[in-house]
């Protein structure tokens, strides 16, 4: 008869805690057994401690039910975490920080989505209105600068990348760590960017959380390695490595109704802001065009070279498609899209100069500027067929 695993197995990562560790697991485990209602196990994964740690969670692991314990030669909370979370039989996975600096009454409104089926991830937030955190100011400005540098460089939208409080439906989990690169403090950041791009449902617990004055974190090589897994992750999802329609297909998050793709309100958005520029450098070009080579040439030539960046910086920005796959299609079909925003234009000028033959350029831009407004409704509905997701693409 096959053996099921429990609910919810928390991980809970640990290096040289030999002062600490016996206590910390006790108080959790009381804590599973009267205020969680699932079956739960607590798996001790030390990495690479050169202290009795390793003695201690074995013996551990002998007294009480519900323990295991996993070893690695190499440090990293990241390499941890993925040995323990991809070796489990659990519903759910998680981890918290052996310090225990998160109160354990956030751990049912965490797991408690992931169970029913309502979320995919769970995140604890030390910074929402609701969290009620004691910490020094550096660790404070810290945290939060790092989580800002994330919502600018990679838009992100959770709050708090970095709290040691979360949770994952194992069958999630299974299919995101493969892509997981880091396997040290970035290890968080990278797997909830990535669960983000595809659009997992992620629900943040706002939680109580005291600082541990005995951190064995250095701040500054933390911070050195998590610029550079930004660096690295934000070039990855640029170039398009990353196989994010395939997850999506996996999981399930394709588009709910067929021809109502997610994320149409953004697109809309980044297709204005991009039109606005576009717009100013078109009349910008336009004018400067004009004396030298008349109004129709002027025309032809402002549309074309904007509309060869506008197309660049809609797959880009607007439609999230990168690398060069399909890149050269993309654009000629844009060039279709251009030629229709062409003979709207033209059309608009030769029927100017039919009925006012002498009119001033600023006259014409305005008509120019007009017509292609007209176009732009077009022009969107086109480029979301040309930038539609098709088997074997990656965004």
């Amino acid at each position: 008869m096959r053996l099921v695993g429990p609910v919810l197995d928390i991980a809970v990562p640990v290096y040289n805690e030999e002062a600490d560790l016996e206590r910390c697991v006790r108080r959790l485990h009381d804590f599973l057994a009267v205020h969680v209602p699932y079956t739960a196990r607590i798996t001790i994964a030390d990495n690479a401690s050169r202290d009795d740690t390793l003695a201690i969670a074995r013996r551990l692991a002998s007294e009480l039910d519900g323990i295991r314990v996993i070893h690695l030669d190499q440090k990293g909370r990241g390499r941890a975490l993925r040995a323990a979370w991809s070796t489990s039989d659990a519903q759910i996975v998680a981890y918290l920080d052996v310090d225990l600096s998160t109160d354990l009454n956030a751990l049912m409104p965490l797991v408690a989505p992931l169970i029913s089926g309502h979320s995919d991830v769970a995140i604890g937030s030390r910074l929402t209105r609701d969290s009620r955190v004691v910490r020094g100011r550096k660790r404070e400005v810290i945290s939060r600068g790092y989580n800002l540098i994330l919502h600018a460089s990679l838009r992100t939208r959770f709050s708090d990348a970095q709290c040691g409080f979360k949770a994952v439906r194992a069958e999630v989990a299974r299919e995101l760590l493969p892509l997981v690169q880091d396997g040290e403090w970035f290890f968080d950041t990278e797997l909830l960017v990535l669960a983000e791009r595809i659009g997992l449902r992620i629900h943040e617990v706002p939680v109580d959380w005291v600082d541990d004055p005995d951190s064995r974190v250095d701040i500054l090589d933390t911070i050195r390695k998590d610029l550079l897994g930004i660096g690295r992750l934000g070039r990855a999802l640029l170039l398009g490595t990353l196989p994010l329609d395939e997850l999506r297909h996996s999981l399930g998050r394709e588009p709910l109704v067929p021809g109502v793709p997610r994320g149409m309100v953004g697109q809309l958005v980044r297709f204005g802001i991009i039109g606005v520029i576009s717009t100013i450098a078109y009349a910008v070009l336009y004018l400067l065009l004009h004396p030298a080579t008349g109004a129709q040439a002027a025309n032809f030539l402002a549309l074309l070279i904007t509309a060869v960046l506008n197309t660049a910086a809609n797959r880009a920005f607007t439609f999230g498609v990168r690398g060069r796959h399909h890149a050269g299609r993309h654009y000629v079909q844009g060039l279709v899209i251009f030629a229709f925003g062409l003979l709207v234009t033209s059309g608009s000028l030769f029927a100017l100069h039919q009925w006012w033959p002498h009119t001033d350029k600023h006259v014409e831009l305005v008509v120019l500027v007009l017509a292609n407004l007209v176009a732009t409704l077009m022009r969107f509905v086109g480029l979301r067929w040309v930038f539609r997701p098709v088997a074997g693409s990656q965004r």
